[in-house]
């Protein structure tokens, strides 16, 4: 009904005396459930037959009903909840190594559908061992959510950041070839080199060693993960080289 439409006020109608059913939609529903009157009317039941006792059996439907649409929509938030804590890291706020596979085939996908590149940068915390013996675990612990929370405020909402192990990052780059993505990695490396973290009131300077890889379309997504892994341990060793 438009805002400003007068109705005609109907006549006052004897109780039991039957009246023409209005028809589906026509009357307003009031806090989201319809009038017993709609109801009847399109549960085809005639108007003189709604005798009190089918009012409440309809009246009780309709509250059961309403009451499940309720407890179906808890479920579904509770549903969202327990995946996203399925897929997410216990220990660092991002995701773990099966969401961060699953993500990355659906980006190989997309990749091949649209001819875009995409690319994997691996991460390796250097000296953790070195770390947790000096300092302790929770020491170390602290350093791993360090790095999480650097890598997550220096990628794209585009892009995914994921521990896949231990001491170990994936970066997912969306749209990224490998001149892009090399450089992104350096920096995202240069990130966790020069903001320390700070445990039990002293800084302690990080650093991780990288490694690059752009997939291929059709490409599967361990085997990008592990041209990654191989491309980080390639470059480790070449730095110790030098240093040699």
């Amino acid at each position: 009904m438009k805002i400003g439409e007068t109705k005609p006020v109907r006549p006052t109608t004897r109780v039991g005396a039957p009246t023409a059913a209005p028809r589906v939609g026509q009357t307003q529903a009031v806090g989201g459930v319809a009038p017993v009157r709609d109801t009847a009317s399109i549960m085809g039941i005639p108007e003189a037959e709604i005798t009190p006792k089918v009012r409440d059996a309809i009246m009780t439907l309709m509250s059961e009903v309403d009451s499940l649409r309720r407890e179906l929509a808890a479920a579904k938030k509770r549903l969202e909840e327990v995946e996203q804590f399925a897929d997410e890291d216990p220990l660092v706020s991002v995701l773990n190594r099966r969401a961060f596979v699953r993500e990355l085939s659906r980006q190989i996908s997309f990749a091949e559908r649209y001819n875009m590149q995409a690319s994997i940068v691996y991460f390796d915390l250097n000296d953790l061992k070195i770390l947790n013996d000096t300092h302790g675990h929770p020491a170390g612990d602290a350093a791993l959510q360090h790095i999480g929370n650097v890598l997550l405020k220096h990628v794209r909402d585009t892009d995914f950041v994921a521990r896949l192990g231990g001491d170990e990052f994936g970066v997912l780059l969306a749209n990224a070839d490998a001149k892009s993505a090399n450089k992104k990695a350096e920096m995202l490396a240069r990130q966790i080199s020069t903001s320390k973290v700070v445990w039990n009131g002293k800084p302690i300077t990080l650093s991780a060693a990288y490694g690059v890889y752009t997939f291929q379309p059709g490409q599967d997504p361990l085997q990008a993960i592990a041209e990654a892994d191989k491309d980080m341990y390639q470059r480790k060793r070449s730095m110790k080289e030098k240093k040699s």
